[in-house]
């Protein structure tokens, strides 16, 4: 596929009597975009729809996993590696 023109300026009178190529054009990739002006001032812009992206949706597993008693039981461990307090082996537990 060639890569499509950046933008492409139309009048409104060859927009109305050209929409439909206008809009194959633009959803099949050969324009980037179409600018419609009126008395050669730019007033609208043709571009393709790009859908919005789905929104995160949260607690979709809550309840499903079990969180040991001790899952924090290292915490104190980590800060002070963090910290360079203290040194990887020191943190290592059965």
């Amino acid at each position: 596929m060639a890569e499509a023109d950046p933008s492409f300026f139309v009048n409104m009178h060859e927009a109305k009597t050209k929409l439909s190529q206008l809009v194959d054009q633009v959803e099949n990739g050969g324009l980037a975009e179409v600018v419609i002006a009126r008395n050669g001032r730019p007033v609208a812009k043709l571009v393709p729809y790009v859908p919005a992206k789905k929104a995160i949706t949260f607690g979709v597993a809550k309840g499903k996993y079990r969180l040991p008693d001790d899952w924090d039981a290292d915490d104190e461990i980590i800060a002070r590696m963090f910290n360079g307090e203290a040194r990887v082996s020191e943190g290592a537990r059965d």
